[in-house]
C-alpha cells in the first residue's frame, strides 16, 4: 500500500523569498512566506501578498495544540492491523480524448517520445509567476472537483473523462495526454500503484485508496498537483499512512526558502516517516515545472547528498510517497 501526495511548489510550485510567514489564498493555491501550507495546491514564496490572500502569523504551539501533538504521537506508535486487498487487476484502456484544435499544446504533444529533462532550473520573473500560479490554482480546482467523483463502482476512466472536459471547457490542455505516449488526461494511481496509474474500465471498489494527479497547462505554464482519496470505508492504517504523508509533504514544505539547500526535503521527510517506521520510495522523485512540464532541480524525498540551494521565483513540485511494506519500486 502506498500512499502519494504532489504540491507544486503549488500543489505544485516554489516562488521562493525570505520573509517569515506565509500567506494563504481563499483559491487553495498556497503562498509562502515561508512555513506552512494547506491542504491543496501551490506553494509559492513570495515577498508580496497577493489580492485575496490573507496572512497567517506563525507561532510556536502552546497548551492545546501542544497536547494535541503528543496526542498525535502517541495515536500513530499504536499498532493497527493491516487489511490486506485483493491485488489490484487493470481493466481497458479506452482512446484519447480530443481537444479543440483552438487550445495551445505543449511542444511534446504529438510524438510519442518521452522528452528528456531539462537541466535548466525554472526561474520566473512576476509576470511568470503571476501565470505559474492561474495554472496551479486551475489544476487545485480540477483536483478538487475529480475528488468529488470517487466512490464506490466509478471507474478511473469515467475520472479521466470528467477532468478532461473541465480542463478543455477552462481553455487549458491535459498535460500529461500524449507525454511520452501516455494516453490519458489524468493519471489515476489506485492501492498499490504508486503513481502514473493509466485510468481504465475498473471500477473502485470499498476500501481502496486513489491518487489523483492533474496537471493542466495554460498560458504557456504547467499547474501540476496530486492528492490520495479514500473511496468508501477505508482501514485505519492506511488512512494513518495516508496522513503521515500528508505531514511529510508540509515538513518538506517548511524547509523552502530562498538560499536552503533541496537535500533539505529530503532529510525532513524521512525523518517523520521514520518516526512512524514508513518506508519512503526513493525512485519517484520531486522536479521543476513551469513552461516545462519536467526539469531540474530533481527534488529527492530520501537523506541525500545532491546538491543545489533554492533561488528566489524558482518553481519545482515535492512530491512524496509512503508505503506500508518496502519501499523499493
Amino acid at each position: 500500500m502506498a500512499s502519494s501526495l504532489n504540491r507544486c511548489c503549488s500543489s505544485s510550485s516554489l516562488q521562493l523569498s525570505s520573509s517569515s510567514h506565509y500567506s494563504e489564498p481563499l483559491s487553495h493555491g498556497v503562498v509562502l512566506r515561508p512555513l506552512k501550507l494547506n491542504n491543496y495546491s501551490s506553494v509559492f514564496i513570495s515577498t508580496t501578498t497577493p489580492p485575496g490572500c490573507r496572512d497567517v502569523v506563525v507561532s510556536r504551539m502552546k497548551g492545546f495544540g501542544e497536547s494535541m501533538r503528543i496526542t498525535r504521537k502517541r495515536e500513530l506508535k499504536k499498532p493497527v492491523p493491516i487489511k490486506r486487498l485483493p491485488p489490484l487487476k487493470p481493466g481497458k484502456v479506452s482512446g484519447r480524448l480530443p481537444v479543440p484544435d483552438d487550445i495551445p499544446r505543449p511542444p511534446y504533444v504529438g510524438s510519442d517520445v518521452l522528452p528528456e529533462l531539462s537541466m535548466e532550473p525554472q526561474i520566473h520573473d512576476s509576470e511568470g509567476i503571476a501565470r505559474m500560479r492561474a495554472a496551479c490554482e486551475l489544476a487545485a480546482r480540477v483536483l478538487d472537483f475529480a475528488g468529488t467523483l470517487v466512490r464506490p463502482s466509478v471507474t478511473t476512466d469515467q475520472i479521466d473523462k470528467a477532468v478532461h472536459q473541465m480542463i478543455i471547457d477552462s481553455g487549458a490542455y491535459p498535460s500529461p495526454l500524449g507525454y511520452g505516449g501516455f494516453p490519458k488526461s489524468v493519471c489515476t494511481s489506485v492501492n498499490e500503484c504508486m503513481c502514473h496509474g493509466i485510468p481504465d474500465s475498473r471500477q473502485l471498489q470499498d476500501g481502496d485508496t486513489i491518487n489523483i494527479d492533474v496537471t493542466v497547462y495554460l498560458n504557456g505554464y504547467h499547474g501540476d498537483t496530486s492528492r490520495t482519496f479514500l473511496c468508501g470505508n477505508v482501514n485505519e492504517a492506511t488512512k494513518r499512512l495516508i496522513r503521515a504523508t500528508e505531514e511529510c509533504l508540509e515538513k518538506g514544505i517548511s524547509v523552502c526558502k530562498e538560499g536552503a539547500s533541496f537535500k533539505k526535503i529530503g532529510k525532513r521527510i524521512s525523518e517523520h516517516a521514520e518516526r512512524f517506521g514508513y518506508g519512503v520510495v526513493e525512485r519517484f522523485v520531486g522536479h521543476g515545472v513551469g513552461k516545462i512540464f519536467h526539469s531540474e532541480p530533481i527534488i529527492l524525498h530520501n537523506r541525500n547528498e545532491r546538491p543545489g540551494f533554492m533561488v528566489e521565483g524558482q518553481t519545482f513540485t515535492i512530491e512524496p510517497i509512503l508505503t506500508l511494506g518496502a519501499s523499493d519500486a
